[in-house]
Order: C-alpha cells, then structure tokens, then sequence
C-alpha cells in the first residue's frame, strides 16, 4: 500500500515531502469549474478533496490517496485563483485591510478497503491595508497567479498578513495536523 497525493500543488507536495513522508504524486482529473461555488465553502472544498482523491484512487484502489482544495472567502464570496493580473488587482485591493477566511478540504480515500474520511478546516487570515502601488509591484511580480485570493503566504506575500488565526500550514494548502490525525485513522504516520 502506497501513499498517493493527488495534487498538481507543489506547494502541497512540499508540505508533505517536510514530513519525510513517503508518498508519490498522481495528477487528478477533475474539472473544477463544474462545482457549484455557490455552495458553502466548507462543503465546496470537501467535495472538491474527494473528488480529487476518488478519481486517483480508482486507478489506484490498494493505495491509500490524499485529496486536497483550498479557497480564500471575503464576505461570503469565494475567490479562486485569478484568471489575470487585472483580477488578481482587484482581489488584492478587496483583501487589504480585512479578514478573510482560508478553507481547505482534505480527503483520505483507500478504496480497497472501502474507507474515507474528508474534513475541512478553517484559518482567519487579516491583511494589513495595502498601498495601491504595493499591490501593483506584488501583482507585477506574478507570485499569487496561481493562488486562491491571489497571494501567497509562504512567499513575499507573507508582509500583508497582519494576523493569522489558525492552521498556517491551512492557508499555504495543507492543514498538517488535521492530516496526520485522518491518516492515523488509517492505520499510518505522516512522519
């Protein structure tokens, strides 16, 4: 039995391989933009985790496959990834000055074993304000492109969090705890 992260995520990849956790990486196909967003973000991000980790774990029934997705909420709405700098700007600028909600669905699927746990946890992130020019030089550097709410934590964006209550593992797109303590569940170590 093999642990199976189903992510394209380096940054996921990362947090996982940080443990020393043996695992290899299978690239879900799941179409995204076919889940409705407008449905409560803890219930998005779980379904979104367990259909990545299901499509993996049916062309890998013995193993034992991790699902993950993350968005960033501000007043309810969900904010993806941005399609383009000029969004990115606009999220950016929503962002500044305010606390918003990072969740993240995580699945642990073993279908040979006919076993899944899929949880989802919560971190309040709070933006310092932010200047329009520090948010055009951030945007000009490209680093939240591909990141829900357009930054990225763990990276030059780490100066606009003021404060941050919860997982910080969460908001870069894996809660390590609450991954260790499902994966125990099963019968394994993330470490």
């Amino acid at each position: 039995m093999t642990l199976v992260l189903a992510s394209t995520s380096p940054r996921r990849r990362r947090l996982l391989a940080m443990l020393g956790t043996r695992f290899e990486l299978e690239t879900p196909a799941v179409d995204e933009s076919s889940f409705d967003d407008m449905a409560p973000p803890d219930r998005l991000v779980m379904r979104l985790a367990e259909a990545k980790a299901r499509d993996v774990a049916t062309r890998r029934p013995d193993d034992v496959v991790i699902g993950a997705d993350t968005v960033v909420v501000l007043d309810g709405q969900i904010l993806g990834k941005p399609r383009d700098r000029e969004e990115a700007r606009r999220m950016l600028t929503r962002l500044s000055g305010r606390t918003h909600q990072v969740w993240t669905g995580v699945a642990v699927v073993h279908l040979a074993a006919g076993r899944a746990a899929v949880e989802a946890e919560r971190t309040d992130v709070t933006f310092r304000p932010l200047s329009p020019d520090e948010v055009e030089r951030y945007v000009q550097l490209g680093e939240g492109m591909d990141k829900a709410g357009a930054y990225a934590v763990q990276g030059v964006g780490a100066v606009f969090v003021e404060r941050l209550e919860g997982c910080y593992y969460n908001v870069v797109g894996l809660p390590l705890a609450r991954l260790h303590r499902m994966l125990e569940g099963f019968g394994l170590s993330s470490w």
